[in-house]
């Protein structure tokens, strides 16, 4: 599902619920179950959702509401999916040394 949201720096709870189609006490309770939705909150305890939030809304929602994935199988889904990301991440980095390496000793022949 994408988010008919426009462009915007923080977004109201209700305006993500309304997108969603869900209810705002749904968006609180998936904020206490995954730790990738963490909304800004100002003192008088007003949540402002950013558009990374949207999008981790946006993967929970799919997860959960279209693939039929219990709250334990999605949150074992993110957290293998944020280790194979930072695997790519190591191994991107190290490609980049190499390349880097391979490139100064093509300069020195």
């Amino acid at each position: 599902m994408k988010a008919n949201l426009p462009e915007k720096r923080y977004y109201s709870i209700g305006e993500v619920a309304k997108a969603f189609e869900v209810n705002p006490s749904l968006l609180r309770y998936w904020e206490k179950e995954f730790k990738e939705i963490q909304p800004k909150k100002k003192s008088s305890g007003i949540r402002k959702y950013t558009p990374s939030d949207i999008e981790s809304i946006q993967l929970v929602y799919h997860l959960l509401k279209e693939k039929g994935m219990t709250l334990e199988g999605a949150k074992n889904h993110l957290a293998v999916a944020k280790d194979s990301e930072k695997s790519k991440l190591v191994l991107l980095q190290k490609l980049e040394q190499i390349k880097a390496e391979l490139t100064d000793l093509k300069n020195n022949l």
